[in-house]
């Protein structure tokens, strides 16, 4: 078993760390947030006062943040973790976040002698919860081979995407096609419902239809119809409409870079932000039918 810094215990790393603690690894955590390091400290995770106190004798560090700049933060410049590490360990970056950003830390980890991948995640929180993600990873397959067990103890589903970099492109396309499928079934239930259909019903009939999506399978959009998602919560948990709008932000770049269109995630992230400039900005991003629906229906 390996000795495994965690750094970031949101709703995803939290949940991510508890499981390799499960899986018998030794951990090391670190989180600004003195309150998201209190469930692992009951687990049996060594808390840390820093990032640098938490890396400093870990074979494996990984990092769950929620932006670019947070991970460039940690790892890069003088004050970064890669100066504190151990020679010849590994980092594994779950964050979502620019390729770009990810190749830069690959590269910095290089010339100190680390191992690097990029290894963000699908699968949400209760993916997190359950270990069941799915990761996809950029970086050399040795090293993948090597990052394997401490990532079935979080995941179920590996995926070797290509060289660094690569895992954060093969996110950001499935999360800009989450967010534009979701816009799309939230606008076709907003519809049947101003029309007087009962929201479970259409449901149902597109479920069983060439409508058929894993929303209204798994994460329906509407209040009551389905027991367990955040829509029948309040719209709490889960993945926040902030996320997503940066998540398509993100696509928009690569887009840009790669003079690739992406005329319907661009639509997309413009509702995101007109729903996140209304306040919805911390709900669930299925939330996006709210902005939809008819005063009526509301």
């Amino acid at each position: 078993m390996s000795h495994i810094a965690f750094i970031g215990l949101g709703n995803m790393g939290g949940p991510m760390a508890l499981n390799l603690l499960k899986a018998g690894h030794t951990l090391s955590v670190f989180d600004l947030s003195a309150s998201a390091t209190q469930a692992l400290a009951e687990a049996g995770a060594q808390v840390a006062p820093s990032a640098h106190a938490a890396v400093g004798e870990a074979d494996v560090v990984v990092s769950m943040l929620p932006a670019s700049r947070h991970v460039e933060g940690l790892f890069l410049g003088p004050d970064g973790i890669i100066g504190r590490m151990r020679p010849g360990a590994l980092i594994i970056e779950c964050s979502t976040i620019a390729s770009q950003s990810a190749v830069a830390v690959a590269g910095a980890a290089a010339q100190a002698g680390l191992a690097m991948l990029d290894a963000p995640v699908s699968g949400g929180t209760g993916g997190a919860i359950a270990g069941t993600l799915t990761f996809m990873v950029g970086g050399p397959a040795e090293v993948l081979e090597r990052a394997r067990p401490v990532l079935l103890a979080m995941g179920k589903n590996i995926f070797h995407a290509g060289a660094h970099g690569a895992g954060q492109i093969a996110k950001i396309c499935n999360n800009m096609l989450l967010g534009v499928l979701m816009a799309g079934t939230a606008e076709a239930l907003a519809l049947g419902m101003a029309n007087g259909l009962d929201p479970g019903v259409l449901s149902d009939i597109m479920s069983k239809s060439s409508g058929r999506n894993w929303v209204l399978e798994l994460y329906n959009p509407i209040p009551g119809v389905m027991e367990g998602v955040p829509a029948s919560r309040g719209y709490t948990g889960g993945f926040g409409v902030n996320l997503m709008l940066k998540d398509l932000g993100l696509a928009a770049e690569s887009a840009m870079a790669a003079k690739s269109p992406v005329p319907l995630g661009e639509l997309a992230r413009n509702l995101y932000a007109l729903h996140s400039g209304a306040g919805a900005g911390e709900l669930d991003f299925s939330s996006i039918v709210q902005l939809l629906q008819s005063k009526k229906e509301k």
